[in-house]
């Protein structure tokens, strides 16, 4: 527990200055470091064609995010498949197959980053530098547009000439919700690339290689080993490292993630990562109140938030540390002895709570409770959550929490003075389904086809290696319990298309909903008046969340985890 403890601390003293600064350079404030960022922006909007302080209609707005992602999409698909003809190869690493370039492509664009491939052996300097990281530093930054975006119209946006008319037919002047391009450029070039930078040097410092020189040729310690001589496979590693725990990203320059010491070498550096897992996420949450000028809506949403964090935390530290299966010797094998179970189970728990995926064990040899915890984590998929889209989801679970109040206490739920109707409970609606119907459908799919799943374990924990990496996916998170022969055609395409569904409806819904409710005329707060900014509806909020995840996922985890916790007892009895 101390670790947390030491964790939370300079979290929250970080966070707070990062979060009040980040909602400056989103409203696009005046500042000190203008006259250089300006250099680097300016250009940027030109070649965009681009202005500023040229607003969007959400449907424009939700044009130019797609366009983005499908160009992107483009341009890595084929340096993928094509890396092996390319300049940085100096370790010959062979072209991706079509299947497996796509998965990863999508997987990035997606800001989930979930590996079927060993990056070390799999992808060249040029694809880790242009095609992972250029996506692990943009990707956060186009979620965290969509929710700025999004707080923008639930605020009730700005009135005003946009970029076109935003519906056919309808009047030129619509809620400006603010523009894409804009966003992204600012959100990356004066808020993310300096952590990274930042970040980047002190990982180096502490050990983890940042060199474009092909790895060493070494003898192996163990002589009686067949290989008689092992590559030790380096890079640029630190800087990919720095983005991918910032961003929430999670893919590792190694197979095995933070596990391995070249990328995780020392304790601080262990600390370092698992701060910045949560240090943007939490900065987000802060900038919510200074953005919309409703500290007690943003101070809601940070408790509301903190509370399901520490239940998180404390329940994955109980069953790695505490429970009856945490003696288990069993449990060991695919731990690092270096780091611990304690520091294991707090990693694995802010890893999941955020949208980040990266490990610094194997989440396969974690206890079953424990794996559950994850699996819950991500299917709430808003506890802090990634880089704007964990705000996302929480918004659309704060519109459902008001909609259920208002039909509780017979009032016509309200949303900052503006009515929750049936367009937009419709809309909400394709959310809450869309999630079971995915992920347990394509997990009773692998599960039935036989060989088609490729798991390595049988029975009870079978089902949670296949349940857990559809999960992982739809949640844009990335980690998985591995077991599985996931470098085939089925897993490659079945979770591009999870990828996919799991994270454009839950960015674009509630941006088409705050808009919407922009576009309704605002009634006076009256003593009949919901109030959403009091702990009293924090607690329905976070019921309502546990509430909702139980009941759609109870038959899976009880079949899983819970289950594969079960049949550890009577051999831990004996």
């Amino acid at each position: 527990m101390f670790e947390t403890f030491l964790l939370l601390v300079p979290l929250l003293a970080l966070g707070w200055p990062l979060g009040r600064y980040l909602a400056a350079v989103m409203r696009g404030d005046p500042m000190g470091g203008d006259a250089l960022f300006d250099r680097v922006e300016r250009p940027l909007y030109r070649l965009l064609g681009t202005r500023p302080d040229h607003g969007m209609g959400w449907r424009r707005y939700v044009q130019a995010f797609l366009l983005s992602n499908l160009l992107l999409a483009v341009v890595v698909w084929v340096i993928f498949m094509t890396q092996a003809w390319l300049p940085l190869n100096p370790d010959g690493v062979p072209n991706m197959s079509w299947d497996l370039a796509l998965h990863t492509t999508v997987s990035f664009l997606t800001n989930t980053n979930q590996q079927h491939y060993s990056g070390q052996a799999q992808l060249s300097y040029l694809a880790q530098m242009t095609g992972i990281v250029g996506l692990q530093m943009v990707t956060p930054v186009m979620g965290l547009a969509l929710a700025v975006a999004t707080l923008r119209g639930l605020s009730g946006g700005r009135q005003g000439d946009v970029d076109g008319p935003d519906i056919p037919g309808s009047r030129a002047e619509v809620v400006d919700v603010g523009n894409y391009w804009a966003d992204v450029i600012r959100g990356a070039v004066r808020f993310m690339l300096p952590l990274s930078l930042v970040l980047s040097a002190l990982l180096a410092w502490q050990g983890v290689p940042a060199t474009l020189a092909s790895g060493p040729t070494v003898a192996p310690v163990d002589v009686s080993a067949a290989l008689k001589e092992q590559k030790i496979p380096l890079g640029p590693v630190a800087p990919m490292v720095a983005i991918k725990q910032l961003g929430s990203n999670g893919g590792g320059w190694y197979g095995p993630n933070s596990a391995v010491p070249l990328e995780n070498p020392t304790p601080l550096s262990n600390f370092l990562q698992t701060l910045a897992i949560c240090l943007v996420p939490v900065s987000i949450v802060f900038m919510i109140g200074p953005f919309t000028r409703r500290p007690r809506f943003g101070a809601m949403v940070f408790g509301s938030m903190l509370a399901l964090s520490v239940l998180s935390t404390g329940l994955s530290l109980w069953s790695e540390s505490h429970s009856s299966t945490a003696t288990d010797v069993a449990l060991m094998e695919g731990k690092e002895v270096r780091v611990g179970a304690e520091a294991s189970a707090l990693w694995a728990s802010v890893t999941t709570q955020v949208n980040n995926g990266s490990v610094n064990t194997m989440l396969d040899s974690t206890a079953p409770l424990t794996g559950m915890v994850s699996m819950v984590n991500m299917l709430i998929n808003a506890i802090w959550g990634g880089v704007g889209c964990g705000l996302q989801q929480f918004i659309a679970y704060l519109l459902l929490g008001v909609f259920l109040a208002g039909l509780m206490t017979g009032r016509t739920p309200e949303l900052f003075g503006r009515k929750i109707e049936g367009p937009e409970v419709r809309l909400l609606a394709i959310l809450v389904l869309l999630q079971p119907l995915v992920i347990l459908g394509f997990t009773a799919v692998a599960l039935a086809v036989p060989g088609l799943a490729g798991n390595s374990s049988p029975g009870f924990h079978g089902i949670s290696q296949v349940f857990y990496e559809y999960v992982s996916a739809f949640a844009n998170n990335g980690s998985g319990f591995e077991g599985l022969a996931d470098a085939t055609v089925w897993w490659n395409v079945s979770t591009t298309i999870v990828l996919a569904a799991g994270r454009y409806p839950a960015l674009i819904i509630p941006l088409a909903i705050a808009a919407m409710l922009a576009a309704k005329r605002r009634a006076p707060e009256g003593a009949g008046t919901l109030q959403i900014e009091t702990p009293t509806f924090a607690l329905t909020l976070i019921g309502i969340v546990l509430i909702l995840t139980l009941l759609q996922f109870m038959p899976v985890l009880v079949l899983g985890p819970v289950a594969d916790h079960l049949s550890l007892m009577p051999l831990l009895a004996r």
